[in-house]
């Protein structure tokens, strides 16, 4: 069960930022974050660091 937790919270950041980043260009509307330049620089930030938490999961997988 290592590193399950870290691969989760990993792929729901970068699910997270990815959605972030398409509402702040404004690909999807009807939220109040449509259009807001805000997003679109958090929202690849939060991918980012969900990467790294599913490189780190996996890391820590393969050792056993």
């Amino acid at each position: 069960m290592r590193g399950w937790l870290t691969l989760t919270l990993g792929l729901l950041a970068v699910v997270i930022g990815a959605v972030w980043t398409v509402q702040g260009l404004g690909y999807v509307s009807g939220s109040p974050m449509t259009d807001e330049t805000l997003w679109v620089v958090v929202g690849p930030i939060v991918a980012a660091a969900g990467l790294v938490a599913l490189w780190l999961g996996l890391r820590s997988r393969r050792r056993l």
